[in-house]
């Protein structure tokens, strides 16, 4: 009988409930299905049943490992309680399953075979063990996107109000309501961006690498820690592809013989990073930074239209800052001078850049 190599339990995860998929691989390269879950509790009493089923299928001397992908939070509490058992983990981005399973030729798409596909993956690859962040990233997280509901609060409430105002009959009352729902939300966006602040200054190695990327004109705190906390500080992208695919600026093209289709950005991703630095990617041209100027003024001489310039300057800010991020480096620009911190929030420098 060939020799057993690893074990891996590919765990397809949603909100109330996940799937498992126990493989293993021998000396051969045969991967072969050992056992398969399905409908188990998103719970902490779920988590209890998936390490006793687990557990029946394995050789104590063959290492295991647990992979699942990045989807939401719903991956959160079952991969802090595995951390917490000392099992070792591995956590996806979703582009790089999706694609990996394209390679595979599986077309179907369930909860199966994502938890299957996971499992192979885990088998036949090297993957980058998982380990949890500082609570001050998903503390930042949780903020920057309350931060993100209190903004579009306030802009409909403003819409609603300058509809009333600008109508033939205005209700004395409703527009009183309205403007107290509006000053309301103006103080908590103004303590929310606190507390943002606050939460980063907690963390010294945070605070630091933050200040380095707000040494970019433009580019203020909330517009970094929303980037931070999105991409859990970038710990699940191993290179700058990763990266702009799960942002959806990654670029897809129609082409076919003669026929020239349109050539845009996927949208795929996360959607909130593209919306917090579609106004700094603005406010870097506007400043004519380089190298952002020279990237707008050459994609809209090309094309002729600013918005496809002004995409690909947040690509460039997207890669910038996970380039002073992972570097440990401030962007040294010399008509700029040094800034700290305290800048985005106490001047009036773009905070909501």
């Amino acid at each position: 009988m060939p020799k057993e190599l690893k074990y891996a339990v590919g765990l397809d995860i949603a909100k109330d409930q996940f799937d498992a998929c126990l493989a293993v691989i021998d000396e051969n390269q045969k991967i072969t299905v050992k056992s398969t879950k399905s409908g188990i509790a998103n719970s902490s009493k779920g988590f209890d049943g998936l390490l006793e089923w687990t557990k029946k299928h394995l050789r104590d001397e063959v290492p295991l490992v647990f992979c699942m992908e990045a989807t939401g939070i719903y991956y959160e509490q079952l991969a802090w309680f595995l951390h917490q058992q000392g099992q070792i983990i591995s956590v996806l981005v979703p582009n790089k399953t999706r694609n990996y399973l394209k390679s595979l030729g599986i077309r179907t798409k369930n909860d199966k075979t994502d938890a299957r596909g996971l499992a192979t993956m885990a088998c036949q690859q090297d993957l980058k063990p998982w380990h949890p962040l500082s609570n001050e990233i998903y503390e930042l997280r949780q903020l920057t996107r309350y931060y993100e509901q209190l903004q579009n609060t306030r802009t409909m409430l403003r819409n609603q109000l300058q509809t009333m105002l600008c109508g033939r009959l205005e209700n004395k009352d409703v527009a009183a309501g309205l403007k107290e729902l509006l000053s309301s939300v103006e103080t908590q966006i103004e303590s929310t961006a606190g507390l943002i602040e606050k939460t980063v200054r907690k963390d010294p190695v945070l605070c630091r690498k933050i200040e380095d990327i707000n040494s970019i004109k433009g580019l203020g705190l909330i517009s970094i820690a929303t980037v931070i906390a999105e991409t859990d500080g970038f710990a699940l992208f191993e290179n700058i592809a990763q990266l702009v695919s799960y942002c959806g600026y990654d670029v897809t093209q129609n082409q076919s013989g003669k026929r020239e289709g349109k050539t845009k950005i996927s949208k795929m991703g996360n959607s909130r990073i593209r919306r917090i630095l579609f106004l700094p990617a603005f406010s870097v041209v506007r400043y004519d930074i380089a190298p952002f100027n020279s990237l707008f003024n050459r994609v809209y001489d090309r094309t002729k239209i600013k918005m496809k310039a002004y995409v690909a300057v947040q690509r460039k800010l997207l890669i910038l800052i996970y380039t002073l991020w992972r570097k440990n480096e401030r962007f040294n620009y010399p008509l700029y001078p040094e800034r700290g911190l305290g800048c985005s929030l106490s001047g009036k420098t773009p905070m909501h850049a």
